[in-house]
């Protein structure tokens, strides 16, 4: 087992890896999941040093090189060691020009940042002791650290340095008034001793708001705790400690900012220095700190400083010994563990109870109060403030004597009880985990822990519309990882079955990712440390870091697989249960449904003895969570247990007794009776309900003819009735199980005999329906058709035509009402209908599709191509065409293998034409569900479609082969291809109706490919001028077919400027009055027409100017519509196309003669387009006869006079 695989799994926070070396049990290895090799950018690194002189003066080098810089060490973040054997030359590249007198102060202060940027990614501890520090170094740092100024928030990254390089030169092994021999006066003046300059900075910097205060306490522990120092000044700077702390207040920002540096000093100071020098003063410094009431505050730095330092107070108060009566495990090989010992081995590593000497030594009475302080720490509300209580508990304990200790550890169990909040939980498991670390948690203390930490591993608190325990049941599987590493498998073996099923229920059913990783690490660890798991590698294997990440895969699969292990099975279901099937994650509780439902083959008779009745009972709780996970697991164990029944050809009822049968009839009643369906829990109940129905359906209860049938019946109808009342998250999975419950009742409970319905049922039912089509609410209109193309299918026989012809009016689009979500569920519903009747070429239309009605149902869903309806949400009319190219891929098929003959030419020819244009238009997701229906109706393998046209080119075109990899989403690889049916006659209408929408869309992406993709098309006809005219026929057959249509005009209008720009159409103008061109003024002309729309008229613009090319009379007839554009009422309009004449004069040099060109430029930049329509008529018909073209007259309005 690598260790590294199980640090990954623990999803503690970050605070977890807080410690120097020496205080942890064990070093990290480091992670080697994508781990790195060694420093690759070395030589990068030395060039880039290398150049900072050169670099330094100018801005954009000196941001570039620091930038590059930080990139490449910001790459070893998590694998800092890997720069170890190149920081002492990174170093010296570096100090070489701190220490040269001539670099500028910019260079010094770049070098120090490069410093800064080294000392944060390998960290300063280690870094430090690179730093030279001989004596002849002391004096020139301190020159420069009091040359800095404080102030300068540019230059931080200098002062940090330079303080944690001072702090190295403080170790220097002579006393520092030695350096003061030869201190004379300079200007009149004494100078003042190193050791007192020393001490000034650092109290100077303690109180500063940079990074530098780290630095200053650094320092500060390193200087003050030297012999000749400590004599001398260690008192007066307590004093000066105390007093700053005693003025400060946690209430403003300066106040925090002293408190913060001066604790940081005091804790490095009590953690560094030797205790014999440090408890004088522990008591007063304790003292002080209680009164500054550092709980209070609301700084989490401070609250977490304030614990650091109580710690090491009572370290202080300790004699430091290790305590003789802490357990030790002895071997500690993964080897060994995993052979299992004998017991003659094994009693090798019991404990030996040894006398502790010192066990009645007296307890100082600062002790009391720091361990009061560390419990009161452990549940405070921030994690690092109980993570550092933590471990300062663990430390405290392992110098108590073995009495205390156990309190102590009393103590911390009291955290885990209900009455606490999960603060005090969690900070309650980390002590835990840290004293059964140390040894401190004695065997004896293990029945009492593993309870709670049992407890602590399903810890969870509701809290309003969620809940709070993740971190507890997280520190939870980190006790059980601590306690792997700490015991003897046999001072487990115990406590092995409900720690093993705790953390297989943790890493399978927790909602929380970060805790199934944790259980499943903390598993893992067991397994190879204890080696007494049942089934520990098999599970291991099967429940890893990764495939605990997706929720589903843990409840539906994982589970099942272990569940397969008789020692898991019972704890599992049970906890389903007792805490998911309840739990107010709606989603959770869907899931453990049918986790219990997968679950149920493995203990029947478990299930049908305890789980039902359980869950029966909770099924009538006041609760409205566990009334919806109980109905639900309910519905899904009573389907497991019918199919298990199944099986054996038995009924339902061999499982279930007569009391829980009729308890399951009973739940709708009893929900009906306490209005429970009403009100805000309605929909959860209507739903779970809805589900309970369908699986009682499949399941066969001996229902039939029961009145329950009428309840459900109704609770059915009413739940489509209201569903406009439902919010709109959870509507469609309300109506969705409501027809799922209707299709399972009716196919059970209605038909009297094989493929025979009740008359009665069928002559109330099918009618209602109908009715409910015409309602004004549109989702009561969704829920009936989506219920009607649920029904069985001798429901509709007889009336099929009936249903038929309601679904169809549902699809047509009325001005008045737009109804999208309402004609797209008729369209699914018919064809479902279709499928579920089947096709009879000769059967009358009342009973199946058939020659008689295949026309009309063609009909219907071949209308809902057209759909383009726009409202607030966008073109919600996609929706529709979506469902009705579905619905006509299904019918065809289902044709095309039935009776392939009830397919007309002229249908199929409709159905490949319409869903091409939707391959060709600008919404991805439908382009691409349009090209899966075509190609799948082209290369459908059962049965070819008959009448396809130009079959055998499409298959050329779009050959099997190479569509299965093109991505339709895509707009670079499908434009390509659908352009090509551009040279199939049939297809080139329709196409080129959807290119003309993508071209000349808004999309960028899409517009760019399809232009491309069209004129690469127009490219390789240009030397055809027959392809060329039937191309442009068919294009003017567009345009005419969609004058006024907004939708597409405006965009074809655009694709017209892009190809008349590019020369698609230059064959056409060597010819006086082409057709084409007359045509497309033409429709220009009416499409503009009193149009006050700007983009419709800023596009016919660019057209126009376009038409210039083309020679002949409708040059000047096209100069002219551009001349009453100039006096548009729009001034927006009129400055449009001054611009765009301007630029088609200067573009095409054959429309006017060389004489008259500059003073047509001149007028056109020359004129105030948007001044009043009197001059600017001036202007315009001054152009009118510089181009030769008749004067605009006005024409008098009707009336006027």
């Amino acid at each position: 087992m690598v260790q590294s695989d199980v640090l990954a799994g623990m999803a503690l926070s970050c605070e977890l890896a807080v410690g120097t070396a020496e205080e942890e049990a064990e070093d990290d290895a480091p992670a080697r999941g994508a781990a790195l090799e060694a420093f690759g950018e070395s030589e990068e690194t030395r060039a880039l040093l290398g150049r900072l002189r050169a670099v330094h003066g100018e801005r954009r080098a000196r941001e570039v090189a620091e930038e590059r810089f930080r990139v490449i060490m910001d790459k070893y973040q998590e694998q800092p060691h890997l720069l170890d054997p190149h920081l002492e030359w990174m170093m010296n590249l570096l100090l070489d020009i701190v220490q040269d007198r001539t670099s500028p102060g910019a260079l010094v202060h770049l070098a120090f940042k490069f410093l800064y940027i080294i000392t944060k990614v390998r960290g300063y501890k280690i870094f430090l002791r690179l730093f030279p520090h001989e004596v002849a170094d002391v004096q020139p740092v301190l020159d420069m650290i009091s040359d800095q100024n404080p102030t300068d928030h540019e230059t931080w990254e200098t002062r940090y340095m330079l303080l944690l390089w001072l702090s190295m030169t403080c170790l220097i092994p002579f006393d520092l008034s030695r350096l003061d021999g030869n201190l004379g006066t300079q200007a009149g003046q004494a100078q003042m001793p190193i050791m007192d300059r020393i001490l000034q900075i650092a109290e100077s910097y303690l109180l500063v708001s940079d990074k530098a205060r780290d630095a200053a306490a650094v320092l500060v522990s390193k200087f003050i705790t030297r012999p000749d120092v400590k004599q001398r000044k260690m008192a007066g700077f307590l004093d000066w400690s105390l007093s700053t702390l005693a003025r400060a207040s946690f209430h403003t920002i300066d106040g925090v900012i002293a408190m913060d540096g001066t604790l940081q000093a005091l804790a490095q100071i009590f953690k560094h220095g030797k205790r014999e020098d440090c408890l004088p003063y522990a008591t007063v410094v304790l003292q002080c700190l209680d009164s500054c009431r550092l709980p209070e505050s609301n700084q989490t730095l401070l609250r977490k400083l304030g614990v650091k330092l109580v710690q090491r107070l009572g370290l202080t108060f300790l004699k430091p010994k290790v305590a003789a009566w802490r357990y030790q495990r002895g071997s500690r090989s993964l080897a060994a563990n995993l052979q299992l010992c004998t017991p003659a081995q094994s009693e090798q590593n019991l404990p030996v109870a040894t006398s502790d000497g010192d066990e009645d030594y007296d307890i100082p009475e600062g002790v009391e109060s720091v361990i009061e302080q560390l419990l009161g720490g452990l549940k405070d509300r921030d994690t690092v403030v109980r993570w550092s209580a933590a471990k300062g508990i663990g430390r405290m304990a392992g110098r108590l004597p073995r009495e205390l200790a156990d309190d102590v550890v009393g103590s911390v169990l009291d955290c885990l009880s209900f009455q606490e909040t999960d603060k005090a939980w969690h900070g309650g498991c980390l002590a835990l985990a840290e004293l059964g670390r140390r040894g401190l948690l004695l065997p004896s203390r293990l029945p009492e822990v593993v309870a709670v930490i049992l407890r602590a591993v399903t810890y969870e608190e509701k809290r309003g519309a969620c809940s709070v325990g993740a971190n507890v049941r997280d520190a939870a599987c980190y006790v059980c990882w601590a306690f792997a590493r700490a015991y003897d498998p046999q001072e487990l073996a115990p406590f092995v079955a409900a720690i093993a099923s705790a953390l297989v229920i943790a890493s399978v059913f927790d909602r929380n990712v970060n805790c199934r990783r944790a259980a499943s690490a903390a598993f893992q660890e067991n397994v190879g440390r204890q080696g007494t798991f049942p089934h520990g590698i098999d599970i291991v294997t099967t429940a890893d870091y990764f495939a605990v990440g997706n929720t589903a895969n843990c409840f539906l699969t994982i589970s099942v697989s272990i569940a397969g292990f008789p020692e898991y099975t019972q704890p599992m279901i049970d906890h389903l249960v007792a805490m998911k099937v309840i739990h107010w994650d709606g989603a959770i509780r869907e899931l453990s449904a049918k986790a219990l439902h997968r679950l149920a083959p493995q203990a029947p008779e478990y299930f049908a003895t305890h789980v039902l009745p359980a869950l029966l009972l909770m099924t009538l709780s006041p609760d409205l969570h566990t009334r919806h996970g109980a109905i639900l697991a309910c519905a899904e164990v009573t389907y497991a247990l019918y199919k298990l029944a199944a099986q054996r050809d038995r009924p339902v009822t061999d499982y279930l007794d007569e009391k829980m049968v009729q308890g399951l009839r009973q739940i709708h009643q009893q929900l009906s009776d306490r209005h429970l369906y009403r009100g805000l829990g309605g929909e959860l109940m209507r739903q779970s309900v809805c589900v309970l129905i369908e699986n009682l359906s499949l399941s066969r209860m001996p229902f039939k003819g029961d009145p329950v049938i009428d309840g459900w019946q109704w609770l059915i109808d009413d739940t489509l009735r209201s569903l406009h009342l439902v919010s709109s998250r959870s509507r469609q999975q309300i109506k969705d199980t409501a027809v799922s419950a209707l299709a399972a009742v009716c196919s059970e409970y209605y038909q009297k005999e094989p493929r025979e319905t009740s008359p009665a049922i069928q002559e109330v039912l099918i009618p209602r329906y109908l009715v409910e089509l015409q309602s004004p609410e549109e989702m009561v209109r969704c829920g009936f058709a989506s219920a009607l193309g649920a029904l069985p299918g001798f429901l509709l026989r007889g009336r099929l035509r009936q249903v038929l012809d309601g679904l169809s009016a549902v699809t047509r689009t009325l001005k008045d009402v737009a109804f999208a979500e309402a004609r797209r569920d008729s369209l699914r519903a018919i064809a479902r209908i279709c499928q579920t009747v089947g096709v009879k070429a000769e059967a009358v239309p009342d009973e199946a599709l058939c020659r008689q009605n295949v026309a009309q149902v063609y009909t219907t869903l071949l209308g809902c191509m057209g759909d383009y309806t726009t409202d607030s949400r966008g073109d919600v009319g996609a929706w529709v065409r979506e469902a009705a190219m579905t619905s006509l891929m299904d019918l065809t098929l289902l044709l095309a293998r039935t009776q392939p003959a009830l397919i007309e030419a002229h249908v199929c020819e409709q159905v490949m034409c319409c869903v091409a244009q939707q391959a060709s238009e600008k919404i991805d997701r439908f382009r691409a569900h349009a090209a899966h229906v075509f190609l799948t109706l082209l290369h459908f393998d059962s049965s070819p479609v008959p009448h396809v046209p130009h079959r055998g080119e499409l298959e050329a075109l779009l050959p099997r082969s190479v569509v299965a990899t093109v991505n339709w989403n895509a707009p670079s690889q499908a434009f390509p291809r659908i352009t090509q049916l551009l040279g199939l006659p049939t297809y080139r209408y329709h196409v080129l109706l959807g290119l003309a929408v993508s071209v000349g869309g808004l999309t960028e992406s899409t517009v760019r490919h399809s232009t491309q993709s069209l004129f690469e098309y127009m490219k390789g006809i240009q030397q055809d001028p027959q392809a060329l005219g039937s191309f442009s026929g068919t294009l003017l057959q567009v345009f005419e077919d969609n004058l006024l249509n907004d939708r597409v005009s405006v965009s074809l209008l655009k694709m017209l400027d892009q190809m008349l720009a590019n020369g698609c159409f230059d064959i056409f103008t060597r010819e006086e009055n082409h057709p084409f061109c007359v045509k497309l003024l033409a429709l220009c002309k009416e499409e503009i027409k009193k149009s006050k729309d700007i983009q419709k008229l800023r596009s016919s613009i660019a057209v126009l100017c376009g038409m210039v090319q083309f020679c002949g009379d409708v040059r000047r007839k096209v100069l002219l519509q551009l001349m009453l554009l100039l006096c548009h009422p729009f001034p927006v309009i009129r400055k449009a196309t001054a611009s765009q004449v301007y630029e088609m004069v200067l573009t095409y040099s054959g429309v006017l003669s060389a004489d008259v060109l500059d003073e047509v430029l001149t007028v056109l930049s020359d004129t105030a387009w948007d001044a009043e329509l009197p001059v600017v008529r001036g202007q315009r018909n001054r152009l009118c006869d510089l181009l030769g073209v008749p004067r605009p007259q006005l024409v008098p309005k009707p009336g006027a006079h």
